[in-house]
């Protein structure tokens, strides 16, 4: 370095031989996918171009370096990240003895669900032996039952209260993707197929219903209100471009009644559509996510890479959730569950 130093202040520096012989350097030390970048660098003339090139893709080296770094220490660290949590729950739990209570009535309704159609009634095993549910079917209920929890119930799992408020935030996106859903099946009932099979019509239609429902802070009948009017005026313009006949008064009406309809929560189509969706949850805890998205569950087309996502952080959630706590979930059950 000292020798480069003395060399430019005193002009002798070789600047394209330096540059070369940190290009082959760069070359033996990128990912594949840095070959291209560094390749163009090779036919930059200008020493300025060449240099401040050289330095940006350094530093996508330098990233891809530290993303390397990172997938390489992963399991190390989510390893140790779950022997750190569950430590420092035991730390606790040492403390007060009854920290796991709401997580009892928690689990104790998870299996009161998957077995007896009452809500009021307690589990009565010896009469349903041959019907008794897993221990992991039961944490697996309790987890989808937390995308239905009163934000007003202060009886929240205490192996969860870290994780309260992304579950909240899930369960505000699962409506959002429902009512999405919902909407965009009553629209093509309406206009037909030809339209809905656009692309483009269908990307414009979900951006104009997600920046409606974003900016309607006053409730979901006002924000239906405004989405059913834009809804019914797209569908128009739409078969108007197409060619196509458009709707007639009636059906005009007729929409924009169906739409509206969709704030309440007891509008048919939302409550089949809402089904659906923890459905596919549900797939995605018990049989992973690769395998149900290979199966996607019908009426959902329009919100397929929506609830994907949605489906990833929820799984990848709840399954470091069951890794930090699956002692104490055990041992609950085994109280629960004879047989667990």
């Amino acid at each position: 370095m000292d020798l480069l130093k003395q060399e430019a202040e005193h002009g002798a520096l070789d600047v394209p031989h330096l540059s070369n012989y940190v290009l082959n350097l760069m070359t033996l030390l990128c990912a594949p996918v840095r070959d291209e970048a560094v390749q163009k660098l090779e036919s930059i003339t200008d020493p300025v171009q060449l240099l401040r090139g050289i330095f940006y893709v350094l530093g996508l080296m330098k990233m891809d370096m530290v993303n390397y770094t990172i997938q390489s220490l992963r399991p190390y660290l989510q390893e140790h990240s779950v022997q750190y949590e569950r430590a420092k729950f035991q730390e606790l739990l040492d403390k007060q003895p009854d920290l796991l209570d709401f997580t009892t009535q928690w689990l104790t309704k998870a299996a009161r669900d998957l077995t007896t159609p009452s809500p009021s009634s307690s589990p009565n095993w010896e009469a349903n032996k041959s019907e008794l549910p897993s221990p992991t079917m039961v944490l697996y209920q309790g987890y989808l039952n937390l995308l239905l929890w009163d934000p007003d119930d202060e009886e929240f799992p205490e192996t969860l209260l870290m994780d309260r408020i992304r579950l909240q935030e899930m369960e505000s996106q699962l409506q959002q993707l429902t009512i999405l859903s919902s909407v965009m099946l009553v629209a093509r009932s309406f206009s037909g197929n030809a339209l809905f099979r656009s692309p483009e019509f269908v990307a414009k239609l979900k951006c104009i219903i997600k920046a409606l429902m974003e900016e309607c802070s006053s409730g979901p009948e006002d924000a239906m209100l405004n989405v059913s009017e834009q809804v019914s005026q797209e569908i128009h313009q739409g078969l108007r471009d197409m060619g196509l006949s458009a709707l007639s008064c009636e059906s005009t009406a007729s929409l924009i009644g169906q739409l509206q309809n969709i704030s309440k929560k007891d509008n048919c189509v939302r409550i089949i559509i809402d089904k659906r969706i923890r459905l596919f949850l549900k797939c995605c805890l018990v049989c992973g996510m690769q395998e149900s998205l290979l199966d996607f569950p019908g009426g959902l087309i329009f919100i397929e890479g929506e609830l994907a996502e949605l489906g990833w952080k929820f799984v990848s959630l709840m399954h470091h959730n069951q890794q930090v706590f699956s002692p104490y979930y055990a041992e609950i059950l085994k109280n629960i569950i004879p047989s667990a």
